[in-house]
């Protein structure tokens, strides 16, 4: 019978000389506990912002482009999110805690915008009033996606 060393059962599970691969790498799961219902709230956003931005540039676009356009890039913002944290692992991690740093920013300065300059906005974005519109989630989302993947971070594998 041969014999098994520590080294060797570790060598086939892909975690021997601390080389992970990207099986394992993938199972640095982020939608698990509190990560589930962020993939969640970020999936029912980017339906949101996708049927509001793609009904309103097909019908009204001429009324207020900026509005309609920004309503547009929080959708493909909410989507790239949902998909890095469906699908996991360091450098999706990595990726999603940028985008939800840029999408904070982006809610604070057309939130900050609206209400300063309200002729710009002849019509209201996903963003507007930071978020009013939808409960403030837009406002609230990405801090709470910045503190999951900051959490994510330390967790171990």
């Amino acid at each position: 019978m041969p014999e098994t060393s520590a080294a060797g059962a570790a060598t086939e599970s892909g975690t021997a000389t601390g080389s992970t691969s990207a099986a394992a790498g993938r199972d640095r799961r982020l939608v698990k506990g509190p990560g589930l219902l962020l993939v969640w709230l970020y999936g029912v956003m980017v339906v949101g912002a996708v049927s509001r931005s793609a009904y309103q540039i097909s019908t009204e676009f001429d009324r207020a482009p900026l509005a309609y356009a920004l309503s547009a890039v929080a959708a493909l913002v909410y989507a790239f999110i949902t998909y890095s944290l469906v699908r996991g692992g360091e450098a999706a991690r990595k990726a999603a805690l940028v985008c939800c740093a840029a999408e904070l920013a982006g809610v604070l300065a057309v939130g900050t915008w609206t209400l300063a300059r309200p002729d710009a906005f002849p019509d209201a974005t996903v963003w507007s009033d930071f978020g009013m519109g939808y409960l403030f989630i837009p406002v609230l989302l990405p801090v709470t996606g910045m503190l999951w993947l900051r959490r994510a971070r330390r967790t171990p594998a």
